[in-house]
């Protein structure tokens, strides 16, 4: 693995509070993802994936670090057969998005005015890799989606593909 992270910034008129919130709380996270988390974000719990009615656990599938609204970090979900059928993606992409391994996300909070700057790291990800591209993509869109549904109490459409 060579490193190359992913990295995406935004600002967000909230509280730190209410952004860690809408990072932990299922309710809110279904909204803008379409992904609920089933844990109790202390660092080394195991994490549990839901999305669309299907579960994804792994025991390496772990919170990573957890500083109510500051740091949030966790492994990335398993690659699973049932999570690529669900979700579209077909055997040749799967398969190499199994060989690439685990990558990480953290979730950097800090106060700007009355403003949240939010910082998503994406790391562990190969710099030419499928996972990169795959979430180079994701990423903006989710959190536009987060964003907004802070700022506005609507979360965005889900973004065509």
């Amino acid at each position: 693995m060579d490193n190359s992270a992913f990295v995406y910034t935004t600002y967000i008129r909230t509280t730190p509070d209410e952004l860690w919130k809408a990072l932990t709380d299922p309710a809110f996270t279904r909204r803008y993802w379409g992904v609920a988390f089933e844990t109790d974000w202390i660092p080394g719990s195991p994490m549990v994936w839901e999305e669309g009615g299907r579960t994804t656990s792994d025991p390496a599938q772990v919170v990573l670090a957890a500083d109510p609204g500051r740091r949030l970090s966790y492994a990335w979900h398993t690659f699973t057969p049932e999570w690529a059928q669900a979700v579209g993606v077909g055997e040749d992409i799967y398969a190499r998005l199994v060989e690439e391994g685990r990558s990480k996300v953290t979730y950097e909070i800090e106060p700007a005015g009355d403003m949240v700057k939010l910082t998503v790291v994406h790391d562990d990800l190969k710099s030419d890799g499928t996972i990169r591209a795959l979430v180079s993509e994701g990423w903006p869109a989710i959190v536009s989606s987060l964003k907004t549904l802070l700022e506005t109490g609507e979360e965005l459409p889900d973004v065509p593909r």
